[in-house]
Protein backbone atom coordinates (compact mmCIF):
# COMPACT_ATOMS: atom_id res chain seq x y z
CA UNK A 1 0.00 0.00 0.00
CA UNK A 2 1.40 3.45 -0.91
CA UNK A 3 1.32 6.42 1.33
CA UNK A 4 -1.48 7.83 -0.46
CA UNK A 5 -2.81 4.61 0.53
CA UNK A 6 -2.53 4.17 4.07
CA UNK A 7 -3.12 7.93 4.85
CA UNK A 8 -6.20 7.29 3.09
CA UNK A 9 -7.47 4.23 5.23
CA UNK A 10 -6.60 6.63 8.27
CA UNK A 11 -8.94 9.12 7.12
CA UNK A 12 -11.43 6.29 6.86
CA UNK A 13 -11.04 4.91 9.43
CA UNK A 14 -11.37 8.64 11.63
CA UNK A 15 -14.41 9.44 9.33
CA UNK A 16 -16.31 6.04 10.45
CA UNK A 17 -15.69 6.90 13.60
CA UNK A 18 -17.41 10.42 13.74
CA UNK A 19 -20.21 8.60 11.90
CA UNK A 20 -20.97 6.75 15.27
CA UNK A 21 -21.23 8.12 18.07
CA UNK A 22 -21.77 5.64 20.14
CA UNK A 23 -18.69 3.81 19.23
CA UNK A 24 -16.36 7.00 18.95
CA UNK A 25 -17.59 8.55 22.37
CA UNK A 26 -16.49 5.17 24.14
CA UNK A 27 -13.02 5.45 25.99
CA UNK A 28 -10.03 4.74 24.27
CA UNK A 29 -9.70 1.51 26.37
CA UNK A 30 -13.01 0.23 25.73
CA UNK A 31 -13.00 0.43 21.87
CA UNK A 32 -9.63 -1.63 22.55
CA UNK A 33 -11.18 -4.35 24.36
CA UNK A 34 -14.09 -4.58 22.02
CA UNK A 35 -11.29 -5.23 19.45
CA UNK A 36 -9.49 -8.18 21.73
CA UNK A 37 -12.71 -9.53 22.35
CA UNK A 38 -12.82 -10.02 18.55
CA UNK A 39 -11.02 -13.31 19.23
CA UNK A 40 -13.71 -14.55 21.66
CA UNK A 41 -13.70 -16.43 24.88
CA UNK A 42 -10.98 -17.96 26.49
CA UNK A 43 -8.28 -15.61 26.49
CA UNK A 44 -6.48 -13.75 28.78
CA UNK A 45 -5.16 -10.35 27.66
CA UNK A 46 -2.42 -7.89 28.93
CA UNK A 47 -1.64 -4.43 27.32
CA UNK A 48 -0.09 -1.03 28.67
CA UNK A 49 0.79 1.59 26.41
CA UNK A 50 2.81 4.84 27.68
CA UNK A 51 3.19 7.99 25.64
CA UNK A 52 7.02 9.70 26.11
CA UNK A 53 6.43 11.30 29.43
CA UNK A 54 4.89 7.62 31.00
CA UNK A 55 1.41 8.54 30.82
CA UNK A 56 -0.84 5.32 30.41
CA UNK A 57 -3.20 5.81 27.53
CA UNK A 58 -4.30 2.17 27.70
CA UNK A 59 -3.61 0.13 30.58
CA UNK A 60 -5.74 -3.85 30.67
CA UNK A 61 -4.81 -6.25 33.17
CA UNK A 62 -1.42 -4.10 33.36
CA UNK A 63 -0.16 -5.81 36.50
CA UNK A 64 -0.81 -9.59 35.75
CA UNK A 65 1.14 -11.73 35.30
CA UNK A 66 1.46 -13.19 31.74
CA UNK A 67 3.66 -16.63 30.08
CA UNK A 68 5.82 -14.23 27.52
CA UNK A 69 6.88 -16.30 25.22
CA UNK A 70 9.95 -14.80 23.21
CA UNK A 71 9.44 -11.61 25.03
CA UNK A 72 11.89 -13.21 27.20
CA UNK A 73 14.75 -12.01 25.04
CA UNK A 74 14.03 -8.38 25.66
CA UNK A 75 15.20 -9.33 28.87
CA UNK A 76 18.31 -11.00 27.54
CA UNK A 77 19.65 -8.95 25.11
CA UNK A 78 19.25 -5.66 26.99
CA UNK A 79 21.09 -7.56 30.08
CA UNK A 80 23.79 -8.15 27.61
CA UNK A 81 23.65 -4.29 26.55
CA UNK A 82 23.92 -3.71 30.29
CA UNK A 83 26.44 -5.86 31.46
CA UNK A 84 29.16 -7.19 28.96
CA UNK A 85 31.51 -4.76 27.71
CA UNK A 86 33.46 -4.56 24.43
CA UNK A 87 30.00 -5.61 22.18
CA UNK A 88 30.94 -3.77 19.26
CA UNK A 89 34.17 -5.57 19.24
CA UNK A 90 35.73 -8.80 17.95
CA UNK A 91 34.44 -11.46 20.37
CA UNK A 92 38.05 -12.70 21.44
CA UNK A 93 36.34 -14.39 24.56
CA UNK A 94 34.19 -16.39 22.68
CA UNK A 95 35.72 -18.41 20.02
CA UNK A 96 36.52 -22.48 19.93
CA UNK A 97 39.61 -23.60 20.09
CA UNK A 98 41.66 -27.06 19.75
CA UNK A 99 44.49 -28.45 21.84
CA UNK A 100 46.55 -31.26 22.04
CA UNK A 101 47.29 -33.12 24.78
CA UNK A 102 49.32 -35.96 25.71
CA UNK A 103 48.15 -37.87 28.53
CA UNK A 104 50.59 -41.24 27.77
CA UNK A 105 53.33 -41.93 25.18
CA UNK A 106 51.01 -42.66 22.11
CA UNK A 107 49.73 -40.22 19.55
CA UNK A 108 48.15 -37.19 21.11
CA UNK A 109 44.06 -36.72 21.92
CA UNK A 110 42.93 -33.36 20.27
CA UNK A 111 40.46 -31.47 22.73
CA UNK A 112 37.93 -28.71 20.66
CA UNK A 113 36.70 -26.81 23.44
CA UNK A 114 33.73 -23.88 23.48
CA UNK A 115 34.36 -20.81 24.89
CA UNK A 116 30.08 -20.01 24.56
CA UNK A 117 30.32 -18.45 20.71
CA UNK A 118 27.04 -19.68 19.21
CA UNK A 119 28.20 -19.50 16.00
CA UNK A 120 30.97 -21.96 15.51
CA UNK A 121 30.54 -23.49 11.63
CA UNK A 122 31.40 -26.26 9.51
CA UNK A 123 29.96 -25.82 6.58
CA UNK A 124 31.53 -26.30 3.27
CA UNK A 125 30.49 -22.28 2.36
CA UNK A 126 32.14 -21.11 5.77
CA UNK A 127 33.91 -17.87 5.57
CA UNK A 128 34.25 -16.86 9.14
CA UNK A 129 34.02 -18.65 12.45
CA UNK A 130 35.20 -22.14 10.86
CA UNK A 131 35.60 -25.30 12.56
CA UNK A 132 37.67 -26.03 9.30
CA UNK A 133 40.56 -23.60 10.04
CA UNK A 134 40.69 -25.87 13.83
CA UNK A 135 40.68 -29.03 11.68
CA UNK A 136 43.90 -27.22 9.44
CA UNK A 137 45.41 -26.31 12.26
CA UNK A 138 45.88 -29.98 13.75
CA UNK A 139 46.37 -31.39 10.33
CA UNK A 140 49.64 -28.69 10.02
CA UNK A 141 50.54 -30.43 13.81
CA UNK A 142 50.26 -33.94 13.21
CA UNK A 143 49.13 -36.52 10.91
CA UNK A 144 48.13 -39.24 13.63
CA UNK A 145 45.88 -38.45 16.44
CA UNK A 146 43.74 -40.91 19.29
CA UNK A 147 40.78 -39.44 20.60
CA UNK A 148 38.77 -36.48 19.97
CA UNK A 149 37.08 -34.82 22.84
CA UNK A 150 34.53 -31.98 22.57
CA UNK A 151 35.05 -29.85 26.26
CA UNK A 152 31.80 -27.54 26.85
CA UNK A 153 32.81 -27.41 30.64
CA UNK A 154 32.79 -23.52 30.98
CA UNK A 155 29.08 -24.04 31.59
CA UNK A 156 27.53 -26.64 33.83
CA UNK A 157 25.47 -29.44 31.92
CA UNK A 158 22.10 -27.66 31.80
CA UNK A 159 21.13 -28.18 28.21
CA UNK A 160 17.31 -27.60 28.49
CA UNK A 161 15.83 -24.79 30.55
CA UNK A 162 13.44 -25.82 33.49
CA UNK A 163 9.80 -25.53 32.14
CA UNK A 164 10.63 -26.18 28.74
CA UNK A 165 7.99 -28.83 27.13
CA UNK A 166 9.67 -32.64 26.24
CA UNK A 167 8.59 -32.83 22.91
CA UNK A 168 10.63 -29.69 22.16
CA UNK A 169 13.94 -31.05 22.40
CA UNK A 170 13.99 -32.57 19.66
CA UNK A 171 12.97 -30.31 17.21
CA UNK A 172 15.48 -27.40 16.24
CA UNK A 173 13.30 -24.62 18.46
CA UNK A 174 14.75 -26.75 21.46
CA UNK A 175 18.07 -28.35 20.47
CA UNK A 176 20.78 -28.49 23.49
CA UNK A 177 22.67 -25.52 24.90
CA UNK A 178 26.53 -26.26 25.14
CA UNK A 179 29.44 -23.82 25.46
CA UNK A 180 30.61 -25.76 22.56
CA UNK A 181 28.35 -25.15 19.61
CA UNK A 182 28.34 -26.18 16.10
CA UNK A 183 25.99 -25.43 13.08
CA UNK A 184 23.30 -24.14 15.61
CA UNK A 185 23.32 -27.61 17.34
CA UNK A 186 20.85 -28.83 14.27
CA UNK A 187 21.07 -31.44 11.82
CA UNK A 188 19.94 -30.70 8.08
CA UNK A 189 17.76 -33.34 6.15
CA UNK A 190 17.66 -33.11 2.56
CA UNK A 191 14.51 -35.12 1.09
CA UNK A 192 14.03 -35.70 -2.63
CA UNK A 193 11.14 -37.33 -4.07
CA UNK A 194 11.52 -41.23 -5.32
CA UNK A 195 10.06 -43.64 -7.58
CA UNK A 196 6.64 -43.68 -7.48
CA UNK A 197 5.23 -45.20 -4.48
CA UNK A 198 8.98 -45.63 -2.87
CA UNK A 199 10.68 -44.11 -0.60
CA UNK A 200 12.09 -40.56 -1.16
CA UNK A 201 16.07 -40.25 -1.09
CA UNK A 202 18.00 -38.75 1.98
CA UNK A 203 20.99 -36.72 2.07
CA UNK A 204 22.15 -35.54 5.94
CA UNK A 205 25.43 -36.37 7.51
CA UNK A 206 25.69 -39.33 8.87
CA UNK A 207 25.22 -38.43 12.72
CA UNK A 208 21.70 -40.08 13.15
CA UNK A 209 20.03 -43.06 12.25
CA UNK A 210 16.77 -42.76 10.06
CA UNK A 211 13.79 -44.71 10.31
CA UNK A 212 12.75 -43.68 6.50
CA UNK A 213 8.95 -44.46 6.02
CA UNK A 214 8.22 -41.65 3.79
CA UNK A 215 6.16 -42.78 0.54
CA UNK A 216 6.38 -40.36 -2.38
CA UNK A 217 3.28 -40.08 -4.18
CA UNK A 218 1.57 -38.39 -7.27
CA UNK A 219 1.23 -34.71 -7.76
CA UNK A 220 3.49 -31.74 -6.46
CA UNK A 221 2.19 -31.46 -2.68
CA UNK A 222 4.11 -32.89 0.45
CA UNK A 223 3.78 -33.88 3.50
CA UNK A 224 6.79 -34.68 6.01
CA UNK A 225 7.27 -34.51 9.45
CA UNK A 226 10.68 -36.03 11.51
CA UNK A 227 10.64 -37.18 14.91
CA UNK A 228 12.92 -38.71 17.15
CA UNK A 229 13.06 -39.47 21.11
CA UNK A 230 14.97 -37.66 23.26
CA UNK A 231 18.15 -39.26 23.67
CA UNK A 232 17.70 -40.99 21.09
CA UNK A 233 20.45 -41.00 18.08
CA UNK A 234 17.08 -42.64 16.11
CA UNK A 235 15.40 -40.54 13.51
CA UNK A 236 11.82 -41.61 11.86
CA UNK A 237 10.67 -39.83 9.33
CA UNK A 238 7.05 -40.66 8.05
CA UNK A 239 4.48 -38.79 5.67
CA UNK A 240 4.59 -38.19 2.09
CA UNK A 241 6.34 -36.09 -0.72
CA UNK A 242 5.00 -35.50 -4.04
CA UNK A 243 6.94 -36.71 -7.34
CA UNK A 244 6.58 -33.60 -8.75
CA UNK A 245 7.52 -31.56 -5.39
CA UNK A 246 11.36 -29.86 -5.11
CA UNK A 247 13.35 -31.00 -2.40
CA UNK A 248 12.65 -30.44 1.19
CA UNK A 249 14.39 -29.69 3.83
CA UNK A 250 14.26 -30.61 8.01
CA UNK A 251 16.26 -29.86 10.47
CA UNK A 252 16.16 -31.45 13.93
CA UNK A 253 17.96 -30.56 17.25
CA UNK A 254 20.94 -32.20 18.66
CA UNK A 255 20.88 -33.32 22.06
CA UNK A 256 24.69 -33.54 23.17
CA UNK A 257 26.36 -30.43 21.58
CA UNK A 258 30.24 -30.91 22.30
CA UNK A 259 29.88 -34.52 21.44
CA UNK A 260 28.49 -33.56 17.61
CA UNK A 261 30.99 -30.89 17.63
CA UNK A 262 33.53 -33.32 18.36
CA UNK A 263 31.94 -35.99 15.49
CA UNK A 264 32.04 -33.36 12.83
CA UNK A 265 36.06 -32.08 13.87
CA UNK A 266 36.84 -35.97 13.28
CA UNK A 267 35.10 -36.25 10.01
CA UNK A 268 36.95 -32.88 9.14
CA UNK A 269 40.24 -34.10 10.23
CA UNK A 270 39.93 -37.78 8.64
CA UNK A 271 39.32 -35.65 5.00
CA UNK A 272 42.88 -33.72 5.76
CA UNK A 273 44.61 -36.94 6.11
CA UNK A 274 44.68 -37.58 9.67
CA UNK A 275 44.10 -40.93 11.21
CA UNK A 276 42.15 -40.80 13.96
CA UNK A 277 42.66 -43.90 16.10
CA UNK A 278 40.66 -43.58 19.00
CA UNK A 279 37.04 -42.68 20.31
CA UNK A 280 35.15 -39.10 19.88
CA UNK A 281 34.43 -38.27 23.80
CA UNK A 282 32.99 -35.67 26.00
CA UNK A 283 33.60 -33.54 28.63
CA UNK A 284 30.83 -32.26 30.82
CA UNK A 285 30.71 -29.83 33.86
CA UNK A 286 28.06 -31.27 36.59
CA UNK A 287 25.83 -29.31 37.66
CA UNK A 288 26.82 -28.41 41.23
CA UNK A 289 25.82 -26.27 44.32
CA UNK A 290 28.19 -23.28 43.25
CA UNK A 291 26.45 -22.82 40.10
CA UNK A 292 23.03 -21.41 41.91
CA UNK A 293 23.99 -18.25 43.52
CA UNK A 294 20.63 -18.48 46.10
CA UNK A 295 22.78 -22.35 47.74
CA UNK A 296 26.50 -21.31 46.82
CA UNK A 297 28.45 -19.56 50.17
CA UNK A 298 30.27 -16.40 48.91
CA UNK A 299 31.61 -16.00 45.32
CA UNK A 300 31.44 -18.41 43.39
CA UNK A 301 34.55 -20.73 42.75
CA UNK A 302 37.38 -19.43 40.25
CA UNK A 303 37.52 -20.73 36.87
CA UNK A 304 39.89 -22.69 35.60
CA UNK A 305 42.68 -20.82 33.34
CA UNK A 306 42.34 -21.41 29.84
CA UNK A 307 45.36 -23.92 28.58
CA UNK A 308 47.31 -22.54 25.85
CA UNK A 309 45.74 -23.81 22.49
CA UNK A 310 46.97 -24.99 19.03
CA UNK A 311 44.66 -22.80 17.30
CA UNK A 312 41.91 -20.43 18.51
CA UNK A 313 38.87 -18.39 16.65
CA UNK A 314 37.73 -15.13 16.97
CA UNK A 315 33.87 -14.53 16.49
CA UNK A 316 32.72 -11.10 14.87
CA UNK A 317 31.45 -8.74 17.21
CA UNK A 318 28.34 -10.26 20.03
CA UNK A 319 25.87 -6.99 19.11
CA UNK A 320 25.84 -8.89 15.49
CA UNK A 321 24.55 -12.25 17.12
CA UNK A 322 22.21 -9.74 19.03
CA UNK A 323 20.63 -8.58 16.15
CA UNK A 324 20.14 -12.26 14.98
CA UNK A 325 18.30 -13.21 18.42
CA UNK A 326 15.49 -10.37 18.53
CA UNK A 327 15.10 -10.18 14.40
CA UNK A 328 14.75 -14.02 14.27
CA UNK A 329 13.94 -14.87 17.32
CA UNK A 330 16.58 -17.41 17.83
CA UNK A 331 16.60 -19.42 20.79
CA UNK A 332 19.98 -21.12 20.88
CA UNK A 333 21.61 -17.96 20.95
CA UNK A 334 19.76 -16.25 23.41
CA UNK A 335 20.37 -19.35 25.87
CA UNK A 336 23.66 -18.81 25.18
CA UNK A 337 23.58 -15.26 25.82
CA UNK A 338 22.02 -15.69 29.43
CA UNK A 339 24.75 -18.13 30.13
CA UNK A 340 27.79 -15.73 28.85
CA UNK A 341 25.64 -13.61 31.28
CA UNK A 342 25.95 -16.02 33.93
CA UNK A 343 30.13 -15.71 33.50
CA UNK A 344 30.43 -12.02 34.60
CA UNK A 345 30.09 -12.63 38.35
CA UNK A 346 28.93 -16.79 38.60
CA UNK A 347 29.58 -20.22 36.65
CA UNK A 348 27.75 -19.71 33.54
CA UNK A 349 24.65 -21.43 34.93
CA UNK A 350 20.72 -20.45 34.16
CA UNK A 351 20.75 -19.16 37.71
CA UNK A 352 23.52 -16.78 37.64
CA UNK A 353 22.25 -15.58 34.12
CA UNK A 354 19.01 -14.76 35.56
CA UNK A 355 20.55 -12.96 38.33
CA UNK A 356 22.23 -11.22 36.19
CA UNK A 357 19.03 -10.07 34.34
CA UNK A 358 18.03 -8.99 38.01
CA UNK A 359 20.38 -6.71 38.79
CA UNK A 360 19.32 -4.78 35.63
CA UNK A 361 15.98 -4.95 36.89
CA UNK A 362 16.76 -3.41 40.11
CA UNK A 363 18.69 -1.08 38.32
CA UNK A 364 15.38 -0.22 35.74
CA UNK A 365 13.30 0.07 38.87
CA UNK A 366 10.80 -2.84 37.82
CA UNK A 367 8.66 -4.10 40.20
CA UNK A 368 10.03 -7.69 41.67
CA UNK A 369 6.66 -9.11 41.26
CA UNK A 370 6.44 -8.22 37.46
CA UNK A 371 8.48 -10.93 36.36
CA UNK A 372 10.51 -14.26 36.54
CA UNK A 373 12.43 -15.97 34.47
CA UNK A 374 13.84 -20.15 34.14
CA UNK A 375 15.65 -19.25 30.63
CA UNK A 376 16.83 -16.50 27.96
CA UNK A 377 14.63 -17.79 25.43
CA UNK A 378 11.19 -18.14 26.15
CA UNK A 379 10.75 -21.75 25.88
CA UNK A 380 10.58 -21.93 29.41
CA UNK A 381 6.73 -22.37 30.49
CA UNK A 382 7.89 -20.95 34.05
CA UNK A 383 8.49 -17.22 32.90
CA UNK A 384 6.09 -14.66 33.90
CA UNK A 385 6.10 -11.23 33.09
CA UNK A 386 3.43 -8.06 33.62
CA UNK A 387 2.94 -5.39 31.01
CA UNK A 388 4.21 -2.95 33.23
CA UNK A 389 6.73 -4.57 34.12
CA UNK A 390 8.38 -4.83 30.02
CA UNK A 391 6.99 -1.24 29.36
CA UNK A 392 9.12 -0.14 32.90
CA UNK A 393 12.05 -1.75 31.20
CA UNK A 394 11.78 -0.67 27.73
CA UNK A 395 11.49 3.08 28.78
CA UNK A 396 14.64 2.42 30.90
CA UNK A 397 16.17 1.22 28.00
CA UNK A 398 15.51 4.13 25.97
CA UNK A 399 17.17 6.53 28.00
CA UNK A 400 20.41 4.84 28.07
CA UNK A 401 23.34 5.42 25.86
CA UNK A 402 23.10 1.97 24.11
CA UNK A 403 19.46 2.04 23.73
CA UNK A 404 18.97 2.93 20.18
CA UNK A 405 21.70 0.32 19.51
CA UNK A 406 19.28 -2.21 21.22
CA UNK A 407 16.47 -0.89 19.53
CA UNK A 408 17.91 -1.58 16.21
CA UNK A 409 18.03 -5.49 16.77
CA UNK A 410 14.17 -5.63 17.13
CA UNK A 411 12.01 -6.55 14.05
CA UNK A 412 10.38 -3.64 11.90
CA UNK A 413 6.54 -3.90 11.13
CA UNK A 414 6.39 -4.76 7.45
CA UNK A 415 9.59 -4.64 7.38
CA UNK A 416 11.97 -7.73 8.37
CA UNK A 417 12.63 -10.39 10.81
CA UNK A 418 9.78 -12.04 13.03
CA UNK A 419 7.60 -8.90 12.14
CA UNK A 420 8.00 -9.21 8.31
CA UNK A 421 4.49 -9.69 7.13
CA UNK A 422 2.69 -7.85 9.79
CA UNK A 423 1.69 -4.52 10.21
CA UNK A 424 2.50 -4.27 6.03
CA UNK A 425 0.04 -2.57 4.15
CA UNK A 426 -1.00 -0.60 7.58
CA UNK A 427 0.12 2.75 9.37
CA UNK A 428 2.25 1.60 11.69
CA UNK A 429 4.20 -0.56 8.23
CA UNK A 430 7.88 0.87 9.35
CA UNK A 431 6.88 2.27 12.05
CA UNK A 432 6.88 -0.24 15.15
CA UNK A 433 9.89 -1.81 16.48
CA UNK A 434 9.09 -4.56 18.48
CA UNK A 435 9.59 -8.12 20.08
CA UNK A 436 7.75 -10.92 18.97
CA UNK A 437 6.71 -14.13 21.15
CA UNK A 438 4.80 -17.32 20.36
CA UNK A 439 4.31 -20.39 22.23
CA UNK A 440 1.72 -22.68 22.73
CA UNK A 441 -1.81 -20.87 23.82
CA UNK A 442 0.58 -17.50 24.04
CA UNK A 443 0.96 -14.53 21.82
CA UNK A 444 3.26 -11.35 22.62
CA UNK A 445 3.99 -8.21 21.25
CA UNK A 446 5.85 -5.70 22.92
CA UNK A 447 8.39 -3.09 21.98
CA UNK A 448 7.77 0.79 20.31
CA UNK A 449 5.68 2.42 17.79
CA UNK A 450 5.09 5.54 16.15
CA UNK A 451 1.52 6.75 16.43
CA UNK A 452 -0.27 8.98 14.09
CA UNK A 453 1.14 12.51 15.90
CA UNK A 454 4.49 11.66 15.20
CA UNK A 455 4.91 11.03 19.22
CA UNK A 456 6.83 7.51 20.21
CA UNK A 457 4.97 5.20 22.53
CA UNK A 458 5.50 2.28 24.53
CA UNK A 459 4.33 -0.81 24.99
CA UNK A 460 3.57 -4.59 25.72
CA UNK A 461 0.48 -6.67 24.93
CA UNK A 462 0.24 -10.72 26.21
CA UNK A 463 -2.85 -12.90 24.90
CA UNK A 464 -2.56 -16.26 26.77
CA UNK A 465 -5.03 -19.34 27.04
CA UNK A 466 -5.44 -18.86 22.94
CA UNK A 467 -7.28 -21.63 21.80
CA UNK A 468 -6.45 -23.41 19.17
CA UNK A 469 -7.10 -22.33 16.08
CA UNK A 470 -7.59 -18.59 16.81
CA UNK A 471 -5.08 -16.01 15.77
CA UNK A 472 -4.79 -13.42 18.68
CA UNK A 473 -1.93 -11.67 16.97
CA UNK A 474 -4.65 -10.15 14.43
CA UNK A 475 -6.26 -8.89 17.74
CA UNK A 476 -2.96 -7.47 19.21
CA UNK A 477 -2.12 -5.93 15.77
CA UNK A 478 -5.71 -4.12 15.50
CA UNK A 479 -5.22 -2.87 18.75
CA UNK A 480 -2.33 -1.20 18.48
CA UNK A 481 -3.20 0.23 15.27
CA UNK A 482 -6.61 1.75 16.86
CA UNK A 483 -3.95 3.40 19.29
CA UNK A 484 -1.78 4.77 17.10
CA UNK A 485 -4.24 6.51 14.78
CA UNK A 486 -5.21 8.38 18.04
CA UNK A 487 -2.57 9.44 19.51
Amino acid sequence: MTRTGRSARLALLLLVAAASPALSQQPLRQRVEARLAESGPGLRFGLLVTDESGRELVAINPDERFIPASNTKIFTTAAAFATLDGLDQPDRSGGASVRLERPGRGDPDVVLTGHGDARLSSAADCASNCLAALADAVAAATRRVDDVIGDDSLFPDQRWSPGMSWNNIVSRYGTGISALTVDDNELAIRIVPGAMAGPPRLELLPYYDVDNRAVTVAGGASNLSVDRMPGSRLLRLSGTIGADAAAETLRVGVDDPAHFAAWRLRSLLEARGVRVAGKVDVRHRPVGAADDPKHRNGAPPPRPPRPEPLAELTPSPLEQDLVRINKESQNLHAELMMRRLGLVNGTGSIPDGVAAVGAMMERAGAPRTGWDLSDGSGMSTYNRMAPRAVVGLLRWISAQPWGGRWRATLPVGGVDGTLARRFRGTALEGKIFAKTGSINATNALSGYLVANSGRTLTFSSFANDVPEDVAATRAIDAALELIAAEN
